[in-house]
């Protein structure tokens, strides 16, 4: 009589389970209509139907790659230029100052270098980071397992050969297998960092390394502008630095870079590859004076890398508001990964910035899944986000060009487990400046629930309670 009037899945549960008198239980419904029991101090978790009707899940409605919009001024000043037809950077009346140029001074006070060369695209830069440092035909660059292929794709274009350094759960390079790389290969001299979605490495520990090997030390700044290391913007440890313009960074100009530094001779170097020839320098402004250039135009070729007026154009209005959106971003990635800690802390970790980063820049989400989660499972919850509006991309996933094992270009000749068991479970979520607050709760709800389904299907816990 007492089973004939309880709710029909807790007599099911009780009629088929035995539980030790001396465990305590509790149960609760989810919001997959399935009855959760755990018991404690064993943890055993049983699920049941429940004929309840499960809560509508949350989707997203939002496009997850919406661009920053141009300003208005940047798009009155491309107009005035298209009438002009003066796109060409070295286009200019006498008394005039290029876009370009204004552009490229106002990147340098930013970031407070005393060099700065507008580029055609972040990659070009990289490529010019190592030409400029006098990387030899097959020498070898010491780079991240874990970045962007434009990296290796730009060694390649220098004429080097790769050498990836593993990289940890936090997303930055791992200092002691750049110790045992460097060792390893005494014959490399060029250390080229890559800052992945803007998460910079112990840069002292970095340096001493390279110093005590005697590598040239290259910062790719891509996914750093903003960020600062020891108060200082990010790329200033290393002897030259990229940035990047492309539609998904900071500063969208669709696609553009910058190559910043306080070195001379690698300014007047890269601003001759990138197309400064004849005399062309002296309608630069931000680099060495006349005497750095002496017989550069002769003897080094001109790539024709150079930025437009019309990309400078765009730029230069956004570069006015960088710290107000860096602001935002913060601001909405530390109420979404404080609610994600809170609600799945469990079964996901969110990489811990590095001590000596004094402000990191947050336009994106990354987490790594728990070692829990199999491939099937892992699949499945990248399936249940995209299933409700929210594409989550795995930088494991096979064809991600974040994942080494995709640069069939430049192959990895060792083996890299600690990247690759990283990259496994490690996922990637955009963060647009366009979206409403609101839409950031939603975001929230799409990846908790898709989250607690797997686990659920599974028959694993959503939660514990101890006794």
């Amino acid at each position: 009589p007492i089973l004939e009037t309880m709710h029909p899945a807790i007599t099911a549960f009780l009629t088929s389970t035995t539980l030790s008198t001396r465990s305590t239980h509790a149960a609760r419904s989810n919001r997959f209509g399935a009855l959760t029991m755990v018991t404690t101090p064993n943890k055993i978790v049983r699920t049941a139907p429940n004929p309840v009707k499960p809560k509508q899940r949350a989707r997203v409605t939002r496009d997850i790659k919406t661009p920053d919009p141009i300003p208005e001024e940047g798009q009155a000043a491309a107009l005035a230029l298209m009438q002009s037809g003066r796109l060409y950077r070295y286009n200019t009346l006498p008394h005039e100052r290029s876009e370009v140029s204004v552009c490229e001074s106002e990147i340098a006070a930013y970031t407070g270098h005393k060099y700065c060369v507008a580029l055609n695209s972040c990659g070009s830069a990289l490529m010019l980071l190592l030409k400029t440092t006098d990387l030899p035909p097959g020498g070898k660059v010491i780079s991240n397992a874990f970045t962007f292929g434009a990296v290796p794709s730009a060694i390649q274009h220098a004429n080097g050969t790769a050498i990836y350094v593993e990289s940890d759960f936090n997303h930055v390079m791992d200092v002691a297998d750049l110790a045992k790389k460097l060792s390893a290969h005494p014959d490399c001299k060029h250390v080229l960092v890559s800052h992945m979605r803007g998460k910079v490495a112990d840069m002292a520990a970095i340096q001493a390394l390279c110093d005590k090997h005697g590598a040239v030390l290259l910062e790719d700044c891509a996914h750093s502008l903003g960020v600062r290391y020891k108060e200082a913007h990010s790329g200033h440890v290393g002897r030259a630095c990229a940035i990047s313009s492309q539609s998904y960074k900071m500063l969208n100009s669709g696609e553009g870079g910058f190559l910043l530094t306080d070195d001379p001779a690698i300014a007047a170097r890269a601003a001759v590859y990138a197309g400064a020839y004849e005399d062309l320098n002296s309608k630069h402004v931000t680099v060495p004076g006349p005497e750095h250039f002496k017989g550069l135009p002769e003897t080094i070729p001109n790539y024709s890398m150079r930025m437009s007026n019309l990309a400078a154009a765009v730029i230069r209005p956004q570069i006015k508001t960088l710290d107000e959106r860096i602001e935002k971003y913060n601001a909405r990635y530390a109420a979404l990964a404080g609610r994600l800690e809170e609600s799945c802390g469990a079964h996901l970790s969110i990489p811990v910035v590095t001590p000596e980063v004094s402000r990191m820049v947050h336009d994106s989400l990354q987490f790594n899944l728990d070692e829990k989660f199999s491939k099937a499972m892992t699949q499945q919850f990248l399936e249940e986000c995209k299933a409700h509006g929210l594409p989550v991309e795995l930088f494991g996933h096979r064809s991600n060009a974040r994942n080494f094992v995709n640069w069939k270009f430049a192959p990895a000749e060792e083996p890299l487990p600690k990247t690759a068991k990283m990259l496994a479970r490690s996922c990637d979520v955009r963060l647009p400046l366009m979206w409403d607050d609101e839409d950031f709760e939603v975001m929230a709800e799409v990846l908790t629930e898709s989250l607690e389904k797997v686990l659920v299907d599974a028959g694993m816990p959503v939660c514990e309670e101890e006794a």
